[in-house]
């Protein structure tokens, strides 16, 4: 019994002591509650903005320019705004037949466009900026196993299923950062393309830069012209598609930008 009274004594004295905080104390504690609450709904509130600051701007072409604007004597023939392409459709997204890139990589561009000029070649383009939109419906393309259309023309030695597990189509694209192209030479003494060994988007080791079985001399040339001039201007390229280049120093390595392949976008918003 005692050692009952004793505890509750004890617990009376805890109630006690609760029921003690000074008023000071009980000031610094709502304090402490409300700043936490504040704390919370300011990084809430950040975390929004940035999400919504982040999508405006994959759709802010203000960056970007016309190639041709840039490099005048640039031939573009852009395969996703056309039926030859691997999927067989029109690409979503290119609503114009136009080449656009980021501003700076638009100007190292032109400055290679002079070199291949003074070797006799001039450059052709087959893509450059792609909207993000345009890397879904390859997605979706990709998900519908029936349609083989363009397969003898462009992966005849790949199964569709495997395109994706190869590394050949992705949900994403560099692309989309805005400083990548596609890209081929003609010779400006008969307007003929210069022979790489492999057409624009072929699917296959053929295709790597550096493949040399069963390619003839002369191909092996033309790929190291090709990369040697684009390297000298900062450019890198995808070592498994010899007509691929990145600007090294990107702007927008982040970036996966939307807008739509469309002139009017470009000069209203962007090439001021």
């Amino acid at each position: 019994m005692a050692d009952l009274d004793y505890q509750l004594d004890q617990d009376s004295n805890k109630v006690s002591t609760i029921g003690c905080i000074s008023p000071k104390a009980k000031i610094i504690i709502s304090i402490s509650i409300v700043a936490i609450f504040l704390i919370a709904l300011i990084i809430i509130i950040l975390v929004v903005t940035l999400e919504e600051d982040e999508k405006d701007r994959t759709l802010d072409p203000t960056d970007f320019t016309i190639i041709n604007d840039i490099v005048p004597d640039i031939i573009t023939e852009l395969r996703y705004f056309s039926t030859y392409n691997f999927v067989g459709d029109k690409i979503d997204g290119y609503e114009e037949p136009i080449a656009i890139l980021t501003k700076v990589a638009a100007e190292h561009l032109k400055n290679a466009s002079d070199d291949f000029d003074r070797q006799g070649y001039r450059i052709k383009i087959w893509d450059s900026y792609r909207p993000q939109r345009a890397v879904s419906h390859f997605m979706r393309w990709i998900k519908d196993e029936s349609d083989i259309r363009m397969k003898k023309y462009f992966y005849p030695n790949e199964d569709k299923s495997n395109l994706v597990p190869n590394g050949y189509i992705a949900e994403r694209s560099g692309h989309s950062h805005g400083s990548t192209l596609d890209m081929t030479l003609i010779y400006k003494d008969n307007a003929t393309e210069v022979d790489f060994g492999t057409g624009f988007d072929y699917f296959g080791e053929r295709a790597n830069t550096n493949h040399t079985e069963g390619l003839t001399p002369e191909q092996i040339k033309n790929r190291h012209i090709l990369n040697d001039t684009m390297s000298k201007y900062g450019f890198v390229n995808l070592y498994t598609e010899w007509w691929h280049y990145t600007l090294k120093n990107e702007p927008f390595p982040q970036i996966y930008f939307d807008f739509p392949v469309n002139g009017t976008i470009i000069r209203l918003n962007g090439n001021k």
